[in-house]
């Protein structure tokens, strides 16, 4: 398949399947890290069977605290908790991944605005990206560290994913080498807003519309109670079947992106998921998530172990899905 069909194949699979479908009950599969080194063959057979199937996962013991999880939180609502006009000066520049966003991602899936604001953090592109001192005392420590954390767990699991497509097992920690300019892995903090005082047009929309991940793998946080984040097989795509994934403490949600499953050929399947409003009964308050983004560094070059695709560099993939994205929303 060609690079060009290749995008319009992953685009056509989010925007088949706007609307708001059914909701039905899928097994999402949760898989222990604990002894990591000693269990590595058993844990990458259960990744792998997760991620053909569903390309959904939960993961526990996975070696991030819970009370570093929660400062991340906090840390984060800080941010958020600023002014307008103090976010505003640090503004994410379209296509980049770096900075703040105010409603300003539209999926093709929906046509509209995310009903969310956005903060992201990727290592090299941070240069008038980040609050002041004075505006906000020890967010930048805190969120490298946390940003950090999130890429070690990430290499681990993508290491398993390395022995069972044949490659070395450090091969995935080399492609998304954070000491390199090309690094491009990315840390987002999400604020879905608050529904409390809403009005029932309002609840028509998506806190984020269907759409599959750019990356390689994305890693979740969630805080228990603040729920809405629902899946879609791509195997069950045209299905409009959506399942519920409950946050879970001590549980962190991921998911495979479009990156990996082009580079392993298709094997593993990135997963079209959305946010959805918060429905009667259901707690209608602001939302956080924090998810991780490890997308391989640009200069990495991508060669499936079955040689399904002609090599590309993840820039290029990336560049390539953000144009067919952007092509899409134009129409």
């Amino acid at each position: 398949m060609s690079n060009a069909n290749y995008a319009l194949a992953e685009l056509n699979k989010e925007t088949t399947i706007g609307g708001e479908g059914t909701t039905v009950e899928r097994a999402i599969p949760v898989i222990d890290l604990s002894d990591f080194e000693n269990r590595k063959h058993e844990i990458a057979d259960a990744l792998w069977a997760a991620s053909t199937d569903i390309g959904f996962f939960q993961v526990y013991n996975h070696g991030i605290a819970q009370e570093d999880i929660d400062a991340a939180f906090d840390n984060a609502w800080e941010f958020f908790e600023l002014p307008h006009e103090v976010k505003a000066q640090y503004p994410m520049p379209k296509g980049t991944n770096a900075g703040w966003e105010f409603k300003a991602q539209v999926r093709p899936s929906t046509g509209t605005p995310d009903n969310k604001e956005s903060y992201q953090v990727t290592r090299p592109l941070m240069d008038g990206k980040w609050p002041t001192e004075a505006e906000l005392p020890g967010f930048q420590e805190r969120a490298l560290r946390f940003e950090r954390q999130n890429w070690e767990l990430g290499m681990r699991i993508l290491s398993c994913f390395a022995l069972k497509m044949g490659f070395a097992e450090d091969f995935f920690t080399k492609a998304h080498d954070p000491a390199s300019d090309q690094y491009q892995s990315t840390l987002r903090m999400i604020h879905y807003m608050s529904m409390e005082n809403a009005k029932p047009e309002d609840f028509k929309a998506w806190r984020a519309g269907a759409h599959s991940d750019f990356d390689c793998l994305t890693i979740l946080h969630q805080k228990e109670g603040e729920g809405g984040l629902q899946v879609c097989p791509g195997k069950d795509a045209a299905s409009g079947q959506w399942t519920d994934v409950a946050p879970r403490k001590g549980y962190i949600t991921c998911n495979i992106g479009d990156m990996l499953m082009r580079w392993s050929d298709d094997q593993l399947q990135s997963t079209l998921h959305r946010v959805r409003m918060p429905r009667d009964g259901e707690y209608m308050g602001r939302r956080l998530s924090l998810p991780f983004f490890c997308q391989a560094n640009r200069d990495a070059l991508m060669v499936g172990p079955l040689g399904k695709y002609e090599p590309m560099t993840a820039g290029d993939y990336l560049t390539m899905r953000i144009n067919a994205n952007f092509a899409a929303i134009k129409k």
